[in-house]
């Protein structure tokens, strides 16, 4: 796991957001489940507020805390792309997680299948994140990148050196098992 794995996690509990490497590219993230946490992402992203972001859990049970329950056809079909570099979009009709799914009524997943990640996620809980930098503008592929989007609008930077990986896939999974490909 990160060096300072223990600050990590005192941060994203105390509902601050933090830059880090994800499982595909450098990322801003913060609690999926604290409206105040999500809204302040989007706005030192400058994310577009109609556009939902992508949600990581460290296992497949923490969908049950966004009011989705899968499909038996669901449940067969997510193991093929899960653990993995796959955002898988799911139904989530839940009015409470308006300030999350956008008005979409819809949400993408990510289970990533580094163990430190998993790990990471089972001590924070679900957590957004979008790509670290800012709308229109390409991927950080460093600290120093995110830092000159960012400055001291985030709580914590935490360096994993240079990557230069790509957004994840994103699927739309449908209840009778079937998918749909949104981005390659």
């Amino acid at each position: 796991m990160w060096d300072d794995s223990k600050n990590i996690i005192k941060v994203l509990k105390d509902n601050g957001i933090v830059v880090m490497p994800t499982d595909t590219l450098y990322g801003i993230l913060g609690k999926a489940l604290n409206a105040s946490v999500v809204n302040r992402i989007y706005s030192t992203r400058k994310r577009n507020p109609e556009k939902p972001c992508i949600v990581l859990i460290g296992d497949i049970s923490k969908l049950e805390k966004f009011s989705i329950s899968l499909s038996e056809k669901q449940k067969i079909t997510i193991k093929e792309y899960w653990p993995g570099p796959v955002s898988i979009v799911l139904d989530c009709e839940d009015e409470k997680l308006e300030y999350l799914h956008r008005g979409t009524k819809t949400l993408a997943f990510r289970l990533p299948a580094q163990i430190d990640l998993q790990e990471l996620l089972k001590e924070t809980g679900p957590l957004v994140a979008p790509s670290a930098n800012l709308e229109g503008l390409p991927p950080s592929e460093n600290i120093s990148e995110a830092k000159k989007y960012f400055g001291d609008s985030v709580d914590l930077y935490v360096d994993g050196g240079a990557i230069k990986g790509r957004a994840s896939k994103v699927i739309k999974l449908n209840k009778d098992g079937s998918v749909d490909i949104l981005r390659n």
